[in-house]
């Protein structure tokens, strides 16, 4: 059998008729920048998930950059971003001309850790993104409530969390603005490059729309240098199609994830995902540690099963920020899991007979394991 990472196929196959008609729409009404399909895209995204104002753009990365840029952050201004993450959290605070910071992750949720939050905090700090890694939330309580001691904005990346709740409320309306990636492989996700943002504020999305649209709010007359970051309106349809699909996919993934947890428990050196108390995952990823990560992924290759790694290389210790000069120790968690984690295929589509394959693999390979040492 063979079981991919991810199968986007599957998806489209489930909505191919509405998703067809959509797309065809956009086309036969020449509505490819902006107009009805992106508003309605905004206005159904903010919606769900429960703020007041969405601005859609380009893509997540620059998600995070605009609204950085839309709160006033920039040289000179610090923002801390969690250690364990994919780099756009990061490069994101660059492009703005401010410093990022490294904060050390929470070892179990392999989310900020508000502590190590705090202590990172200076007179330059700014802002927060805390990252809902992997469909699991932040632990936003402590990190708010330490934020606004210190007048921090707090910017939730919710990239790889739509849908998820932490204590009954939806992700992404927690802080004071979230942002989005909704790249194809994202729980809700395009048909390429997408991104939103969600603001509290009316005047700083009214920024951010502004920044994101060449600084013009008429064409032509351009209010500041701005850049060029639109949804444009295919995606929009497509992100529109999937829309009222999301909360079932997220129930089909956590009832994917509940399988391999039951299946996979008790498998000695073999770490499966927590679920804080507090939180509702909705397993954009499902990660588990093993200190024998590479023979696990040679041997379930080997059988049709494909895996992924996320991440690596602990953000700190990426060539990218060598000028840092962060040693092994300065982020003893993320460091001590980046050798040990792996992801294993999850996505709605996936069948109980997927996941029981992927599993008796996996204990096939622990047997093995046990047995040579």
């Amino acid at each position: 059998m063979n079981v991919p990472f991810v199968d986007l196929k599957a998806q489209y196959l489930s909505i191919k008729q509405p998703m067809d008609a959509a797309i065809a729409d956009v086309i036969a009404n020449t509505a490819f920048i902006g107009g009805k399909r992106v508003a309605d895209f905004e206005a159904a995204f903010a919606s769900y998930v429960g703020m007041p104002h969405c601005v859609s753009v380009a893509n997540g990365t620059e998600a995070i950059e605009i609204a950085l840029w839309a709160f006033g952050i920039g040289e000179g201004d610090e923002v801390i971003v969690p250690a364990n993450s994919f780099i756009a959290s990061s490069e994101a605070v660059t492009a703005t001309g401010a410093t990022v910071v490294f904060a050390d992750s929470d070892p179990t949720t392999y989310t900020l850790n508000p502590e190590e939050f705090r202590q990172k905090i200076t007179s330059r700090t700014k802002a927060v993104l805390p990252v809902h890694l992997y469909g699991h939330p932040a632990d936003m309580d402590p990190i708010l409530a330490i934020a606004h001691e210190h007048g921090v904005a707090v910017l939730e990346d919710a990239s790889q969390a739509h849908g998820a709740r932490y204590k009954g409320q939806m992700v992404g309306s927690i802080g004071n603005a979230a942002t989005f990636s909704f790249y194809p492989g994202k729980n809700l996700g395009a048909y390429g490059d997408a991104g939103g943002i969600v603001f509290r504020d009316a005047d700083i999305a009214d920024r951010a729309r502004l920044f994101a649209n060449h600084g013009s709010r008429k064409k032509y007359i351009h209010e500041i240098e701005g850049r060029n970051s639109r949804l444009d309106g295919v995606q929009a349809a497509v992100l529109s199609v999937k829309l009222p699909h999301l909360d079932g996919w997220n129930a089909a993934r956590r009832n994917h994830a509940k399988l391999y947890n039951e299946l996979l428990a008790g498998i000695e050196g073999v770490t499966t995902p927590t679920t804080a108390d507090w939180g509702e995952h909705v397993f954009h990823l499902y990660v588990i540690r093993t200190a024998e990560r590479d023979d696990l992924i040679e041997f379930l290759s080997e059988r049709g099963i494909s895996t992924g790694i996320h991440y690596p290389i602990s953000l700190p210790m990426t060539a990218a920020y060598a000028h840092f000069n962060h040693g092994i120790d300065d982020f003893p968690v993320a460091n001590g899991q980046m050798r040990q984690l792996l992801s294993l295929p999850m996505y709605a589509e996936l069948t109980e007979e997927m996941v029981r394959y992927v599993a008796v693999a996996i204990r096939e390979w622990a047997a093995i394991e046990v047995a040579e040492n």
